[in-house]
């Protein structure tokens, strides 16, 4: 905290103390990083470093979002994966885990008169999840429709519910 010093008689106002904000930890590693390696270091321009929330919502916005539904027997993965095409996709699902990876590709051109604007985008991502059981990967079908991809993987060993007695 920061406080002013003055003597009261000699009519100057003093100034009460201010509040200092603590920093999450997210921001003290932006900071102590900041110092070490100045902006103007890392980015040429001017450019400045995306902050954390940014640099969060990339890699949100690259990983597909996945449902695992478990059934008697079956599992269900459905994952979003808009704008891939199914040849760009590889999935590949183990006793476990199930992955899946692809990529994208964008290329938009434009030409009027003496106007070119062309914008070229591309993007991979890689997700892997745990699976709530043991599946046979083997046997595993996949579909995909309207950018979402559905994976029905049968389950090794169909889980039965058991009435346990207390004595």
């Amino acid at each position: 905290m920061a406080k002013k010093d003055v003597k009261a008689n000699e009519g100057v106002e003093t100034r009460k103390a201010e509040h200092l904000h603590a920093l999450t930890p997210f921001e003290e590693m932006e900071r102590m990083f900041g110092s070490v390696f100045p902006r103007t270091r890392m980015r040429p321009s001017q450019w400045e470093w995306p902050s954390c929330a940014e640099m969060s919502a990339l890699v949100e916005e690259k990983a597909p979002r996945m449902d695992i539904i478990e059934r008697d027997n079956e599992v269900i993965v459905r994952a979003e994966v808009a704008g891939v095409d199914k040849k760009d996709l590889d999935i590949s699902v183990t006793d476990h885990t199930v992955t899946i990876k692809g990529c994208t590709k964008e290329e938009h051109k434009e030409e009027k008169g003496d106007y070119f604007r062309s914008e070229i985008s591309r993007g991979s991502f890689c997700r892997t999840s745990t699976l709530p059981c043991d599946v046979d990967g083997d046997k595993a079908k996949a579909s995909f429709s309207d950018g979402v991809l559905e994976l029905t993987i049968p389950k090794l060993e169909v889980s039965k519910r058991h009435t346990i007695k207390v004595e």
